[in-house]
């Protein structure tokens, strides 16, 4: 029986971070063994929002190593970097031009990095969400595993391929958002989730124990002496539920008991909380060292996985190019 295949992708923006690492790397170990994984490195993603060029590539490369020391095995599934597979761009174009701007310009995370960005609004941002289907549709992904919030660009995904299909005839499955076990992190600024984008929100997965105490120590507190129930959102809510998150349960009731008296420390839990993360990094970190220092290894694992990702994608395209009449 045929592996149902996914397909899963993380922007270049360095190194990742613990939201990247629960939140979606987490999912990916489990779903490798189990389905047919493609895993990408989306840079063509990266330049729609202001970046630095010269540092793209290494932002690219140490992506590679992560997902490698995280545990993603390159026997079990593919590794891709995106701008290497031209396949993408050209079916991005080719699905363009069947599918209305209107409908883009309507999604409400255009509106969001129009509204982020309001100096860079460039087409390809408009263009965001037929080059994320066109990356899907390409490996005739049928699962991606992404957040709620990504239903938006999936339904696009799902419209493209019904209005290619009815056009030329069925080609494209109608890909669904895969759910897995991975865990919303918060951010350490006190609201909403981890970000790259938002200074002091992150812990990045190469941080030794005196970064992870720093970061710790900037996150937003209270004064500790107002008791009662733990908050449900803001800084001290995000220390708890990142307590929970490292599995720290007994030290969890603990705190959430001087929370309520009026006698919490909050220098003792952030301890607490920077002795938890590191010790769940530091075997990722030594594994990394490993690959950061095997460049020839990482290179061949680049490369194998440029070649098979261009082999099913050249398949796609043979496909949809004769069928759209250009072949």
């Amino acid at each position: 029986m045929n592996k149902k295949r996914v397909y899963s992708g993380i922007r270049a923006t360095g190194r990742l971070h613990l939201g990247n690492y629960f939140g979606a790397v987490k999912g990916m170990l489990a779903l490798q063994d189990n389905y047919d994984c493609i895993f990408s490195v989306v840079d063509l993603h990266t330049i729609t929002v202001p970046y630095d060029s010269s540092k793209l590539q290494s932002s690219i490369r140490e992506i590679i190593i992560d997902y490698l020391a995280a545990g993603l095995d390159p026997k079990k599934c593919h590794l891709e970097i995106q701008s290497k597979v031209l396949g993408h761009v050209e079916l991005a174009y080719l699905l363009s031009t069947i599918y209305p701007v209107s409908r883009l310009e309507d999604l409400p995370t255009y509106k969001d990095k129009k509204a982020q960005y309001p100096k860079y609004i460039n087409m390809g941002l408009l263009y965001y969400p037929v080059l994320m289907a066109s990356d899907v549709l390409l490996y005739k992904g049928e699962l991606v595993p992404v957040g709620i919030d990504q239903e938006p660009h999936l339904e696009v995904m799902r419209e493209i391929a019904r209005k290619f299909n009815s056009m030329f005839g069925h080609t494209f499955p109608e890909p669904q958002r895969f759910k897995t076990d991975g865990d919303y992190v918060p951010s350490l600024s006190g609201g909403g989730k981890m970000s790259k984008s938002i200074v002091g929100s992150y812990i990045n997965l190469t941080d030794d124990i005196e970064t992870i105490r720093t970061r710790l120590a900037l996150a937003p507190t209270d004064s500790g002496k107002i008791g009662g129930e733990v908050p449900k959102e803001g800084g001290v809510a995000n220390l708890f539920s990142l307590l929970r998150l490292f599995k720290l349960d007994s030290q969890y009731k603990k705190f959430e008991q001087d929370y309520m008296n009026k006698n919490i420390h909050y220098a003792e839990l952030k301890e607490v909380l920077t002795q938890g993360i590191y010790k769940e990094l530091k075997p990722f970190q030594e594994r990394r060292k490993i690959f950061e220092e095997d460049s020839n290894l990482v290179d061949s694992i680049i490369e194998e996985g440029r070649l098979k990702c261009i082999k099913i994608a050249q398949e796609t395209m043979v496909e949809v190019r004769k069928k759209m009449g250009l072949s």
